[in-house]
C-alpha cells in the first residue's frame, strides 16, 4: 500500500512534467514563424501528451486516480515552461529554443530523480527510461537548432 502511494506520487510528478512540456511546446508551435520549428514543436507536444497518458495508465494500475487534482506541483518546471511563454512574446526563435532547452533539462532531472529508485519502479522502468531517452533526444534536436540560429 505504501509502496503504491510512493509510485503514484512519483508518476503524478512525471505527468505534470509531461503536461507542462506539452503546453510549452504547443505555445512554442503557435509563436514561431518557422514551419520547420512549428513541426518539431507540434511533434513534441503530441509526444508529451502520449507520455502523460502512459503514465496515467500506470497510476491506475497501482490503484491511483489518473486525474491529477494537485495541479502542477513542480513549481520549477512549471515556471520554466512559463518562461517559454514569455520568450514567445518576442517571437524570436532563439529565445524560444533557449527556454525549451531549460525546460527539457529540468524534465530530465525529474525523470532521473524517479529512476534513482529503481526497485520501486521496476514494473515500469522501461517506460520511464524510454520517455527520458525521448526527452533527451528532443533536447539534442532543440540544441542543434539553437546553435544553428546562433551562428
Amino acid at each position: 500500500m505504501e509502496h503504491d502511494r510512493e509510485i503514484i506520487k512519483d508518476l503524478k510528478k512525471l505527468v505534470n512534467v509531461a503536461n507542462d512540456g506539452k503546453e510549452g511546446y504547443e505555445s512554442a508551435a503557435e509563436a514561431t514563424n518557422s514551419i520547420e520549428l512549428e513541426a518539431i514543436f507540434s511533434k513534441n507536444a503530441t509526444q508529451r501528451a502520449g507520455f502523460a497518458q502512459e503514465l496515467k495508465d500506470h497510476i491506475v494500475k497501482h490503484g491511483g486516480d489518473s486525474e491529477n487534482e494537485e495541479g502542477s506541483v513542480l513549481g520549477a518546471i512549471h515556471r520554466t515552461w512559463n518562461d517559454i511563454k514569455q520568450a514567445l512574446s518576442s517571437k524570436e526563435d532563439a529565445a524560444i529554443l533557449a527556454a525549451i532547452e531549460t525546460g527539457e533539462k529540468a524534465a530530465i532531472k525529474k525523470y532521473d530523480e524517479v529512476l534513482e529508485n529503481f526497485s520501486i519502479h521496476a514494473d515500469h522502468i522501461v517506460l520511464l527510461q524510454r520517455q527520458r531517452t525521448a526527452i533527451l533526444e528532443a533536447l539534442r534536436e532543440i540544441e542543434t537548432y539553437h546553435h544553428r540560429l546562433a551562428k
